[in-house]
């Protein structure tokens, strides 16, 4: 089994947060591959600037997922593929989707909407964690 090691981030901008709509439709955050003599802040902020055309600033880390999935462009290997996630804040509001990467849409979504939108349980779990993260801020 080949391990893939990724970052990503949610991006809050005042009470909405960054998704990416998927050709097929299905709405997830933006990650990547961590790149040679990359950081792991560094992957994060790079992957949603290339997804989205949003530059961000780091707040803290949220925490880390893992998932499994077959390449089936490539024999049907199985792959373990590592994230890890960082709250991150929009330095500029108008998000363009990268459609070579077969992203149809990009838009800041409400808090109130964005747990139910996303596709996946482990992206949903990031979305609470990081929706609690920025209600303790403002409550600072």
């Amino acid at each position: 089994m080949k391990k893939v090691f990724s970052a990503g981030g949610v991006v809050f901008l005042k009470n909405s947060i960054l998704m990416l709509q998927k050709i097929n439709g299905d709405w997830v955050l933006p990650k990547g591959k961590i790149e040679e003599n990359e950081t792991r802040e560094e992957t994060a902020m790079r992957e949603v600037r290339e997804e989205a055309s949003i530059k961000t600033q780091i707040i803290c880390p949220i925490g880390e997922t893992s998932y499994r999935f077959k390449n089936y462009w490539s024999n049907n290997h199985v792959i373990e593929k590592n994230v890890v996630w960082y709250l991150m804040k929009a330095l500029n509001s108008t998000p363009h989707p990268q459609r070579e990467e077969g992203f149809i849409d990009s838009k800041f979504i409400h808090v109130n909407n964005v747990v139910q939108l996303a596709k996946y349980d482990d992206e949903r779990d990031i979305l609470t964690k990081a929706l609690e993260i920025i209600q303790s801020m403002e409550g600072a």
